[in-house]
């Protein structure tokens, strides 16, 4: 795995010399992980021209849980005194001999780049832009395999509380729970803060929790994904509660499947991002529904839950293979609730059988 690290970040020296830097300075948390291969909170990368070095405040007894950096990457532990690592590494390339210097300007504020022109008066800091996020759009196999471990952990959780009895219990609590088992079954922890919603709540995107309990006729919408190796997914299913469920739920359930089908249908490599949008939104809008929808239908998932591509209206750019992405349309009808359906897939060639599924919980309408 350390020659993919080295892969990765001579990439990325190689697309900064060719715009005329002779280092780069990632501070992205994410970014980071991307090319060193782990590193504690706050630590930045420095590429030079002879080494890369991972510049890490505190002492070497510092957290690492978030994965060990590659051996390639030389530590640098700081002391209190020297105090934040973006401006320690800023002096560092000064001192090697760097005249300039990317960094991510996206990322850092604004007193922190007056901080490094300050003990680097003379390095010209350029805009790093968005390199490293576009180079993590493409996932090599290692890395989709630990989302399709991370999905199967998913399905797991998911499906151990669907047998429980659900009635009565409220929404936060059955979010707690779900949290619970991911851990339980070998996630690090939950890929984000898990939604749980009932009733009128259901159908919203991005729902927090309440105490509402869960009542005999609800709509009951979960959306939910574990981080494993710092790769997360994301499943998202509607059910109802305890009863046959009515006419209209039918409806409406029958409705976002089939824009949901016809979005996951859409993924293949060369189709527009907002191809795939539309695949789903023309579905909703017909019936009526196009007020309210989401921005986008989906996004890209990796080292962080939401990531680049956007699967949006206005989004630029054409799918590759070995992109996972999320496919999750959904419809709220205020004061009634609604349906979300939500799939982590991976982008394949027709070839190789077409996109694949990685979260494979039913998208039945249970009735539970």
């Amino acid at each position: 795995m350390s020659e993919v690290f080295g892969l990765r970040r001579d990439r990325l020296r190689e697309r900064c010399a060719s715009a005329g830097s002779g280092g780069a300075l990632v501070s992205r948390p994410a970014n980071v992980r991307y090319l060193a291969g782990g590193a504690p909170p706050e630590a930045v990368l420095l590429l030079g021209p002879d080494e890369d070095v991972l510049l890490c405040p505190g002492n070497p007894g510092r957290d690492f849980s978030r994965g060990r950096p590659d051996e390639q990457v030389r530590l640098s532990m700081l002391t209190a005194r020297v105090g934040d690592p973006v401006v320690a590494a800023a002096e560092k390339a000064r001192r090697a001999g760097v005249e300039a210097l990317a960094v991510e300007e996206h990322h850092l504020t604004v007193a922190r780049h007056r901080a490094m022109r300050s003990v680097a008066p003379g390095l010209l800091l350029a805009d790093l832009g968005l390199a490293v996020e576009q180079q993590r759009i493409v996932k090599d196999e290692e890395e989709i395999a630990s989302l399709r471990i991370a999905a199967e952990i998913t399905d797991q959780a998911l499906g151990e509380l669907l047998e429980s009895i659900l009635v009565g219990r409220t929404e936060r609590h059955l979010a707690l729970e779900l949290e619970r088992r991911l851990v339980d079954h070998g996630a690090d922890g939950p890929a984000f803060a898990t939604s749980v919603a009932t009733g009128a709540n259901s159908g919203r995107r991005g729902h927090r929790p309440t105490d509402r309990r869960v009542e005999e006729g609800d709509f009951l919408a979960v959306c939910v994904g574990a981080d494993y190796h710092g790769y997360r997914c994301e499943i998202g299913r509607t059910f109802v509660i305890g009863t046959t469920p009515a006419d209209w739920q039918i409806e409406l359930y029958d409705l976002v499947f089939a824009a949901q089908r016809a979005a996951r249908e859409a993924l293949v490599p060369g189709v527009p991002y907002r191809e795939v949008d539309r695949a789903a939104r023309q579905i909703l809008d017909g019936a009526g529904h196009g007020e309210g929808l989401a921005p986008l239908t989906g996004h890209g998932v990796g080292l962080e839950i939401d990531e680049d591509p956007q699967l949006a209206p206005a989004a630029m750019g054409k799918l590759d293979a070995c992109v996972p992405v999320t496919v999750e349309p959904g419809v709220h009808l205020p004061g009634r609730g609604g349906v979300r359906i939500d799939d982590t897939l991976v982008v394949r060639q027709e070839a190789d059988g077409g996109p694949e599924l990685l979260t494979i919980t039913t998208k039945e309408l249970l009735a539970l």
